[in-house]
């Protein structure tokens, strides 16, 4: 009689094999949301996009839900490694504000696609409880912000505010500019970017 897997252990490493179906069924499922909506995907519809039977893709994810978390949590991961070296190479918390929006809005103009996923994902997705799923994700955006703001305060570089409310504003301003980007694809977002620098700079230097 064959020996349970201890609990305890660490799960296997995915072959390269493996690795390569999971990041196929991942692109077709970002590909099928960008295009459908999150209410029009399914694991059938990702299938048919990816062309592979759905029992491949159950074979390799558990469910649907699954599959859309790691649409978004990968997306973001990339996202972050982008602007990460920008941020950080900038010497001044006026800099790294205006690193971080530029960066981040630069990321999203190359990958409209993966942007329009993760954003039908991220206003639709719940919980078991029924509360948005990302809503930690999203914390931690406005929490890395606030540290910035908070030591342009202390700097000198900004003026007296309330950090953590200007770091909520300022990313809405940004969701505003992109959300007008996602329902208008004949907008450059690029050329939005140094209006909504201009704007930022002025609500927050001395």
């Amino acid at each position: 009689m064959a020996e349970r897997p201890d609990p305890n252990d660490h799960p296997p490493r995915r072959s390269f094999i493996e690795r390569a179906r999971r990041a196929q069924i991942v692109e077709a499922a970002t590909q099928v949301v960008a295009e459908l909506g999150y209410a029009g995907t399914s694991l059938a519809r990702i299938a048919e996009k990816a062309e592979i039977s759905k029992s491949v893709i159950t074979y390799h994810f558990e469910s649907k839900d699954e599959i859309l978390r790691l649409v978004v949590s990968q997306f973001f991961e990339r996202a972050w490694a982008h602007m990460s070296g920008r941020v950080e190479a900038e010497r001044t918390a006026s800099g790294q504000v205006r690193a971080w929006i530029g960066a981040q809005l630069e990321f999203y103009a190359e990958h409209r696609a993966e942007f329009l996923a993760m954003s039908q994902i991220m206003a639709n997705h719940r919980t078991p409880e029924g509360s948005p799923a990302f809503a930690g994700e999203l914390t931690e955006e406005v929490d890395a912000l606030t540290e910035i703001l908070q030591r342009g305060q202390r700097d000198g570089e900004f003026r007296d505010f309330d950090a953590r409310g200007v770091a909520t504003i300022i990313l809405r301003c940004a969701d505003g500019v992109l959300g007008s980007w996602a329902i208008d694809d004949s907008t450059r977002l690029l050329d939005q970017i140094p209006a909504l620098l201009d704007f930022v700079d002025h609500a927050i230097r001395r």
